[in-house]
This record gives C-alpha cells, sequence and structure tokens, in this order.
C-alpha cells in the first residue's frame, strides 16, 4: 500500500498540467552564459516560451522578475546518447531495445516515450532540459552496453540489433504529456569491434556489408515502381528498413557511428566521404589521436570525457584530455553522462567539469553540454543558446553548473518554471519528517 501511495503520489506530480508560459519574465543580475558568450550582471527576457532579448539593464515594465544576482544563468542543458523517457530499469526491459529479425534502421524510439517516466524529473534538477535519445546499441560508451558486449546473434536466432540500431529522436523535460520534440533525427550504427560482431566478426565484413546495404537502399529509391510490381531484384533489407536508410544515403539524415579505436575512426573517416553521408562520432576515446582528421573532416563527436580506462583493446588510448584535445584540434564536441545518460544524466554537467579540469577551456565546457548539442543535431540556435528567438530553456544556478555544489534554483523549459522536486526528494521528504500518521522517521533529528 505504501508504494502504490508514493508511486501514485509521483505520477501525479509528473503530470500535473503545466503552468502556462508567462506572459513576461526576465531573469536579471546574473552571469549569463549564452552558449557563446558571457554577460555579467545580464539580463534575459522571456514571453510566451521564447526568449525575447539577452543583454544588461533593468527589467521590463509589468515583467515577473527573478532576482539572479550572484548566481548564474545557462541555457538548459541538452544530453545525449540518452535513454531518458525510453526506459526505466533497463534490467526489467525497455523501449530502447529492438531484437527484431525483420526490422532494424526502421526501428523507432519516439513511439516509446514516456512522459511519465519518474527519470525525467530527476535529470531535471541536474539542468537537463532537452535530451536526445537513442535505441540501444553495443559498443556505445555512453553504457547502453557494456564495453564486452557485442552484437552476435540473440536468443531465438535474433540480431541485437542489427547493423543498424534504429533512429533516435529529441525529446524536451517539461511538464505535460507530449514530450517529443522531433523524432528521426539521425540513425545509429556501432562499427570497430561491436560493429564487426554484426557482421560476423571482421571489421572488413562490416564495411561491405555497409557499402551493399548503401547501394541497394540507393537501387530500391530510383526503382520503388519496379520493387512494388516485383521487378526488382531481392533485397537484403525489408521495404521498412529501405525507406528509413533513404535520409542516411542522400546525406540528409546524419548517422551516429560508435567507434572508438583510432584506426576505426580514420576508416569511418574514409567510408563516409566516399559514400557521400553525414556522421557522428559517438565515443572516440582514441579520437584525441587523430584529432587533427576528424576535424578537417568537419564531423562532430560525442565524448564521455571521464571515459579514461582500457576496458578493451579498442580503448587502450583512452585518457582525460580526450575532450579537451579534440576541441584543441577544432572539432566540435558535445559532452554526454555516463550509463547512457538515463537515471544518471544529471551527471552530465560534472562530466563537463571533469574535462574543464584536464584542459578543455570552461567556456567551451558549457557549450559541449548545450549549444553544440543542439547544433549537430540540425537544430541551429531553435534551443541550448540564450539568443533572441530561442525557445526559453533557462537554469538558473546557484554557483558554477560545473561545480557538483552548486544546484538548479530555477528551471524553464519552453518558457514554463518546472517544480524542482522528483519522486526521491519525495520520498526522502516523506520518511525524514516521519509523515502524517504513525509512519517512523527514517533519520535521526
Amino acid at each position: 500500500m505504501i508504494r502504490r501511495t508514493l508511486l501514485m503520489a509521483a505520477a501525479a506530480m509528473a503530470v500535473a498540467g503545466p503552468a502556462l508560459a508567462q506572459d513576461l519574465v526576465a531573469v536579471v543580475g546574473g552571469q549569463v552564459h549564452t552558449g557563446t558568450t558571457v554577460i555579467p550582471n545580464g539580463t534575459v527576457v522571456m514571453r510566451d516560451g521564447r526568449i525575447v532579448s539577452v543583454g544588461t539593464g533593468a527589467a521590463p515594465a509589468g515583467a515577473r522578475v527573478i532576482d539572479a544576482a550572484g548566481k548564474v544563468v545557462t541555457p538548459g542543458i541538452v544530453a545525449v546518447d540518452s535513454g531518458l523517457g525510453g526506459s526505466e530499469v533497463s534490467s526489467v526491459g525497455n523501449d530502447l531495445s529492438n531484437a527484431s529479425n525483420t526490422l532494424s534502421a526502421a526501428f523507432d524510439v519516439s513511439w516509446g516515450l514516456d512522459p511519465w517516466s519518474i527519470t525525467l524529473p530527476v535529470a531535471r534538477l541536474g539542468g537537463v532540459t532537452r535530451a536526445v535519445v537513442v535505441p540501444n546499441h553495443p559498443g556505445s560508451s555512453g553504457g547502453h552496453y557494456h564495453e564486452e558486449d557485442t552484437a552476435g546473434a540473440g536468443e531465438g536466432g535474433f540480431h541485437t540489433p542489427g547493423l543498424f540500431a534504429g533512429q533516435a529522436a529529441v525529446i524536451h523535460l517539461g511538464q505535460g504529456t507530449d514530450i517529443l520534440v522531433q523524432p528521426r533525427v539521425a540513425m545509429v550504427a556501432p562499427f570497430g569491434d561491436a560493429g564487426a560482431g554484426v557482421a560476423g566478426g571482421a571489421r572488413g565484413a562490416e564495411y561491405t556489408l555497409f557499402r551493399e546495404t548503401l547501394a541497394e537502399v540507393r537501387l530500391y529509391a530510383r526503382n520503388r515502381g519496379a520493387y512494388e510490381r516485383g521487378g526488382l531484384r531481392d533485397l537484403s533489407l525489408s521495404r521498412a528498413d529501405l525507406e528509413a536508410l533513404i535520409p542516411v544515403a542522400e546525406g540528409r539524415m546524419p548517422l551516429i557511428v560508435t567507434v572508438h579505436r583510432a584506426s576505426d575512426i580514420l576508416m569511418v573517416l574514409r567510408l563516409a566521404d566516399e559514400e557521400n553521408i553525414r556522421i557522428i562520432l559517438d565515443g572516440a576515446e582514441e579520437g584525441w589521436m587523430v584529432a587533427d582528421q576528424i576535424a578537417a573532416a568537419k564531423v562532430p563527436v560525442l565524448v564521455n570525457p571521464v571515459s579514461n580506462l582500457p576496458g578493451s583493446l579498442e580503448r587502450r588510448g583512452a585518457r582525460m584530455q580526450n575532450a579537451a584535445a579534440l576541441h584543441a584540434a577544432g572539432v566540435v564536441i558535445a559532452i554526454k553522462g555516463n550509463e547512457g545518460s538515463n537515471h544518471r544524466a544529471r551527471e552530465t554537467r560534472y562530466n563537463a567539469g571533469n574535462a574543464v579540469s584536464h584542459g578543455l577551456p570552461h567556456a567551451a565546457a558549457i557549450a559541449a553540454i548545450t549549444t553544440n548539442p543542439a547544433r549537430i543535431f540540425g537544430f541551429g540556435d531553435r534551443f541550448g543558446t540564450l539568443a533572441a528567438g530561442a525557445e526559453a530553456d533557462l537554469v538558473v544556478w546557484s554557483g558554477d553548473p560545473l561545480e557538483p555544489l552548486s544546484q538548479p534554483v530555477a528551471v524553464f523549459v519552453r518558457g514554463v518554471e518546472q517544480p524542482l522536486t522528483s519522486r526521491g526528494l519525495l520520498l526522502r521528504d516523506r520518511y525524514r519528517t516521519g509523515g502524517e500518521g504513525a509512519w517512523p522517521p527514517a533519520y535521526g533529528r
């Protein structure tokens, strides 16, 4: 009964109708990090879910004023390589894993998103306001699979998850029943050891299979009519997968490539150039070794800066300075959290802080968790930045957001102020005081 009551309370908290975006809100007097510049004693004005202006001076007449003096104001954090909204406890199942033997690239995580997930308020308490939710894929340093996992045949002969893991989606973390911002923002594919496991055990097999798959997709795209009439040779993928891969083959949809070893990175860059496709490197623990080549190819990287242990031979060159080295070479980086950026999405800012302690400039670290992710996934300045016209995702911090002791004192998602609570905090408060009635206190007083 107790458990049921707590779950109901958490659900009620999560689905309570969001307050309407205030007509006019001004955040005044804080150190404003726009994502590209820093404004001491700045003023950010929001109206109807968007940012009206960013600068200095007094709040406009009639505005609700939030005093940010002595505090720091930033765009909301964008969690990349995330499982938010698609998984509660992965060990008992989630909506990010696909083990079908007839579906791979067409798998779309946006259909399984849960706006009532108890992970969302927890992430918001870490300043996260948006997330790029990706399907589970082997080899990911974000934690969707452990390092030693490979993608061979699963139970019952199903592949796990196939040459392509599926399509990512972007969500916002505001209260409400519709958290989807945009589905199908990127395709996901493992390379390196994990990709070799998909293709039969050898890296060369995957590259050959990948090229053949793209050739089939282009053939299908040119001959849809013949395909429908049965006048086209047999193709290895289903029609749904072929359709899903057309934007990739045409260079309109980026491919998130999970890769770690320096030599694999170079091969992937070559493959992308020869096939004229857009890629985003995920992991790239040895990226510092080939940073100049990555920068020259203008390929962005999703990096976990605290991934510094050689958990496998393809990560033997992992080091804490990876993010700093990539940035110094001119690579656009996005810093991600730990263990799939789901339950630990709030640690994204800690990882950024660790990157700063190992050489990444502070401003670059802020951009790597706000502005850069939005731009990498094609949203430009729609969010992830404090600029006139952007959606008003904004966090007021008690201090430097990259310092663990700093906490959000106000969080806005699309101009709506969010409650600074979660199921964990409700449990803490209930048992710390004993709650109503005869419940025993959990802590001494």
